[in-house]
């Protein structure tokens, strides 16, 4: 009996047992769930950690620049930090004059940037040597951007599929006036939209209306003297882009439509460097490079009326802008077309950097007008992609939030010009340029010395450089 009961026992406990094993099993579903509930939590914060604990990345960004863009492009380099905090920028400034050689002295080095600005004469030889990464490669594998979302003629290519840079800012040319010097002259202000530009021949009148020598006289009344000019009616630079405005403006290009030949020496082209040397010594009223040496840089003379009008690029509304100078904008003259050009440095990646990641995601940053907008609105860049213009409160955006550095004809003579009116610099698609274009450059020079003629100067040019064309990337 007694074993009878303890036998019994042993199955009330058993199944006491079981049954607790059973509820056991019954309630797990909840606690399950609050496991899980609690396991993503975790998971969550574990991402949010290895995000936020990213090893801190330092990137080094080379440009050249005015002192006010070296400002601007500083708060913007600082500006990343704020939305990746692992990632700081360190902006290299290197003045222009001596960016080539720093740029060859640091690649001899093994020190190149992450990224940066590149000449793109020095940026062709390096793209073909393998140096940056190429662009549209990064644009197929980014989920933010497309190579659509951008204008045709801002890469720098080495074939339809390879870009090694990027177009920094397109920015574009137009006349820069001062508004008391015009008012002074008695004469209407240079015309905003393209439709109204002047003609060349009263492009010539208006300068000449505005070129003042000691005495007060201008350079169109009898008895002035062009040997002590106190303001000149016009300042332009001699360099390839502000020279291609007016070639192509008179009908002239770089190379035929097809690219297999070199124009440069084209009677348009011709006809549009004498135009521009008749300025300096047939009118008087534009400084020879003599001259031009003990002058100060275009905003600057502008600015304090050293020159009435000059023929500049878009950002010398940066430093117009921060001087509070009462300028405003008008269109290029048209020699047949209303014309202007745009240029651009390019922006590389280094293949050579050790954090591509974070340098693709600086570049994007300072590419987008969202993340970098004092770099837009202070006047200095244009922005790259195409939403910017066509989109009303975009454009509003980096225009009107600054009217000291976007005047009122800014929006027709700069905006509508780089949409409707822009012919590219030959740097965007040039082959061999660092050969074609220097020659070009430094074979004018005795144009503006005044020693030859256009047309003798163009010739000469002309057998040096045909050995040397290439052809174009783009063709």
């Amino acid at each position: 009996m007694k074993k009878a009961i303890k036998m019994l026992a042993w199955v009330v406990i058993v199944c006491a047992m079981f049954s607790m094993i059973l509820a056991g099993c019954g309630s797990q579903p909840a606690a399950t769930d609050g496991a899980k509930t609690e396991a993503a939590k975790a998971d969550s914060n574990a991402a949010t950690a290895t995000a936020t604990a990213k090893e801190p990345v330092k990137l080094t960004f080379s440009y050249w620049g005015s002192p006010n863009e070296k400002t601007a492009l500083e708060k913007a380099c600082a500006g990343i930090t704020a939305k990746y905090p692992n990632i700081t920028v360190e902006p290299m400034y290197i003045p222009n004059a001596d960016y080539v050689a720093k740029m060859t002295a640091m690649a001899a080095a093994n020190s190149l940037p992450d990224c940066g600005y590149m000449q793109n004469e020095l940026g062709e030889t390096w793209a073909n040597e393998g140096k940056f990464e190429n662009i549209f490669d990064k644009l197929k594998n980014d989920k933010e951007l497309k190579k659509e979302d951008f204008f045709d003629f801002t890469w720098f290519t080495l074939s339809p599929d390879n870009a090694w840079g990027f177009s920094t800012a397109p920015e574009d040319f137009a006349i820069y006036y001062n508004k008391d010097a015009v008012k002074e002259a008695g004469i209407d202000a240079p015309p905003a939209t393209a439709d109204q530009a002047w003609s060349w021949e009263q492009f010539v009148a208006a300068a000449q209306k505005m070129t003042l020598d000691k005495n007060g006289k201008n350079a169109s009344e009898a008895g002035f003297d062009p040997n002590n000019i106190k303001q000149y009616g016009i300042m332009f630079e001699t360099w390839d882009v502000p020279l291609t405005c007016f070639i192509a403006s008179n009908g002239g290009a770089w190379t035929s439509e097809d690219g297999k030949q070199l124009t440069i020496n084209s009677p348009q082209a011709v006809e549009a460097i004498q135009k521009l040397q008749d300025l300096i010594f047939k009118y008087h009223v534009a400084p020879s490079p003599l001259a031009a040496k003990s002058l100060p840089a275009l905003n600057i003379a502008v600015q304090n009326k050293i020159a009435g009008m000059v023929i500049g690029g878009h950002w010398m509304n940066l430093d117009l802008g921060v001087a509070k100078a009462n300028y405003d904008i008008g269109v290029l003259p048209k020699m047949q077309k209303c014309i202007t050009g745009v240029c651009s440095a390019a922006t590389v990646l280094y293949k050579s950097s050790k954090h591509p990641e974070e340098a693709w995601t600086l570049f994007k940053w300072l590419g987008n007008p969202d993340n970098a907008l004092d770099l837009y609105t202070s006047g200095l860049w244009m922005p790259q992609m195409k939403k910017w213009y066509s989109d009303p409160a975009l454009l509003s955006k980096w225009v009107d939030a600054n009217p000291a550095a976007h005047p009122a004809g800014f929006k027709t003579a700069v905006v509508d010009q780089f949409i409707n009116n822009a012919v590219p610099q030959a740097g965007f698609y040039l082959k061999n340029q660092s050969k074609v274009i220097s020659t070009f450059v430094s074979g004018l020079d005795p144009v503006w010395m005044g020693k030859m003629s256009a047309a003798d100067a163009m010739k000469a040019i002309d057998a040096k450089v045909q050995p040397e064309f290439k052809g174009r990337y783009d063709k």
